[in-house]
Parts: structure tokens; C-alpha cells; sequence
């Protein structure tokens, strides 16, 4: 089992990939479990998809390099990728985005670049990039909250949307799909409308997204343990969190009704969801201390800027991506000054 290093004098620490990766894992089940509630199964069904075709590629990937498929497919790095990815796909996406996403993940994202620690690009982000640019009209079928669903879709209407690619006989896509929040306000923005029109529409909560809000609520929970167990450093998500906060309330202060509240950018969308599982990935992201607080920084602001100018309604994914690329950079001039060492 690949196994954590720990500082001077290089003593194995009592950790492993494996134990990291299923820390994580059990970090998500909250937020897992709140998606079920209020979206419905078919977030089951898109985990078990890109579980399967994530172990499909790991397996033919592992055996192409001749790595040693044990400890490899053990680690659960390929089922923290799959998850990750799974959760920010529609709950009705047809299956073969699972397979489309978790093949760049997988093969070209992680194994291309070296596999496990030597992935210049989160892999589970690739995958999602790779769908929002080819197939952008699958990321408009959200689900609605369940709260707002008279009759909701059995486990076998949504296994059939999933494996026809159609909505169930008699019913249509937009009987059983809405826009998220967000893209209700860019579409009420676009068409003249103020945001505190629109966000009297039944699928606003309290300050985010109905059923959204409470769903990062869970994953703040579970990021809140994985801090708690020393699985993630601070820096990265209260760096994503108060850079969104505090960038946004000038705004929302000079005209309310021109700019979402402050919490609305927090709680609708993946911004509480990257901020503790996607931008504090160890691998991807900046390693030293400055460079953690300007990595997740840099997320927030590529993620608002790409909200509020760009075509994509969240577009975490192209944030973090682009956050990525720097990282190098960020931990070359950012380096802790050595003891002794003039600069």
C-alpha cells in the first residue's frame, strides 16, 4: 500500500493514500445523502456509473503501465475521483457521460501524466470540462427539488431516462427538469428582470437554492471533519469561501437589485462543494501556505468572474482548471524562507 511520508526524520507516518481517500469518502456521504433526499436516485445511479467505468480504466490503465494492480486499485483514489465527478453531473445524465468523463479523468488526466500524485490537472475536473464544452444542453436537465415534484420519477423511469437518453413515455424534458438557480438568474438578468423578482421563483430557498442551501450545509459538515482530522488545510476553502463573500457584498450593497446576496453565490451552485473536496486536492493545488490562500482565491474569482461574464452559469470546473496551471507557479514564489537564508 502506497503509504504518507512524514517530515523530519522522514518517520512513516501512521496514514496511507487508501485511509485519506476514505476519510474523504465518508466526508461526502452527508452531502450524498441530502442530494438523494432532494433531488431524487438518480445521483445513485450516476455514482455507480462512474464507479464502474472509473475501476474499467484504472484496471486497463494499471495493466498497460505494468503497476501493480493491488495496491493501486485499493487506494480509492479512482472511486474519490468518480464520486466527485458523479456529483456534479445533472441526476438524469445520459450514462455514457460517465464513460466520456471518467476516460479523460482517468486515462488521460491522471494515467497520461504519471497516475497517482503526478497529475498536473484534477482529474475529476477534466472529465466534467471536457462534457460542460461538448455537451453543454445536458448540464440545462437539473432536477428539481423534490419539494416542488408532485410525481416523482421511480427508480425505473430514472434508470430508463438515464439508459435511453429520453425523458419516460408522456412526459417531456421540461416536466421533469428545471433550470438550477443560478441559471434562472442569468436567464432573469438577460431578460431585464431584477434579482429580487427573481428570486421570488419557488426554487430560491432562504438564501440560496431550495434544497441546494442544505446541501452545502452537509458538505460544509463534512469539510468542517475532514479539517478536524487533519485531512485538508484551511487555507484553501475559507480562502474560496471569504474571497466569494467579500468580493460580492460590495456589489450587493450598491445595487440589490442588480447583484445576488452574498450567501446566494455560497449556497446555490459548487462553491461550498469545491471549496473542501475539489480546490484542496494536494496534488492539483498549491503547497505551500501563501500559495494555498492565493490558489483559493484565484478559484473564487475565476469562478464569479465566469458567473457573471462568461456562458457557463457556476463554472467551477474551468476555475479550478485554470488554478491548476499556476500552482508551479504559486509554490516558486511562495516559498517559505529557509531558516538562515537571507531571502
Amino acid at each position: 500500500m502506497t503509504r504518507m511520508a512524514a517530515g523530519a526524520p522522514h518517520i512513516p507516518a501512521q496514514t496511507s493514500v487508501q485511509k485519506v481517500m476514505a476519510q474523504v469518502l465518508l466526508a461526502l456521504l452527508p452531502g450524498i445523502l441530502a442530494y438523494m433526499y432532494y433531488f431524487g436516485v438518480g445521483i445513485l445511479v450516476q455514482i455507480t456509473l462512474a464507479l464502474l467505468f472509473a475501476y474499467t480504466f484504472e484496471y486497463l490503465s494499471l495493466s498497460a503501465r505494468q503497476q501493480p494492480l493491488r495496491n493501486y486499485l485499493c487506494d480509492l483514489s479512482a472511486a474519490v475521483t468518480a464520486v466527485l465527478f458523479a456529483l456534479s453531473l445533472p441526476p438524469l445524465a445520459p450514462w455514457w457521460c460517465s464513460l466520456i468523463g471518467m476516460l479523460f479523468a482517468i486515462v488521460i488526466a491522471k494515467h497520461l501524466f504519471g497516475g497517482l500524485g503526478q497529475n498536473r490537472f484534477n482529474p475529476a475536473m477534466v472529465g466534467l470540462a471536457v462534457l460542460l464544452i461538448s455537451f453543454p444542453r445536458i448540464f440545462t436537465h437539473w432536477s428539481p427539488p423534490a419539494m416542488l415534484v408532485d410525481n416523482p420519477l421511480s427508480m425505473l423511469e430514472v434508470l430508463r431516462t438515464i439508459f435511453t437518453t429520453q425523458p419516460p413515455p408522456g412526459m417531456s424534458w421540461d416536466a421533469i427538469t428545471q433550470a438550477t438557480p443560478l441559471d434562472q438568474l442569468r436567464t432573469g438578468a438577460a431578460t431585464g428582470l431584477l434579482v429580487t423578482e427573481v428570486r421570488q421563483g419557488p426554487v430560491f430557498g432562504h438564501f440560496g437554492g431550495l434544497g441546494w442551501e442544505w446541501i452545502a450545509n452537509w458538505y460544509a459538515l463534512g469539510g468542517l471533519w475532514l479539517l478536524w482530522r487533519r485531512v485538508i488545510h484551511w487555507r484553501v476553502p475559507v480562502a474560496v469561501l471569504l474571497t466569494t463573500f467579500m468580493l460580492t457584498t460590495p456589489f450587493y450593497l450598491f445595487d440589490p437589485d442588480a447583484n445576488p446576496l452574498p450567501l446566494q453565490h455560497i449556497f446555490s451552485g459548487a462553491t461550498v462543494f469545491v471549496a473542501f473536496f475539489i480546490a484542496t486536492d494536494p496534488v492539483s493545488g498549491s503547497a505551500t501556505p501563501r500559495g494555498q490562500l492565493l490558489f483559493g482565491a484565484g478559484v473564487a474569482i475565476i469562478m464569479l468572474a465566469i458567473r457573471r461574464w462568461g456562458v457557463y452559469p457556476d463554472g467551477v470546473a474551468f476555475a479550478i482548471l485554470v488554478m491548476n496551471m499556476f500552482a508551479p507557479l504559486l509554490d516558486q514564489y511562495t516559498r517559505p524562507r529557509v531558516f538562515g537564508h537571507p531571502r
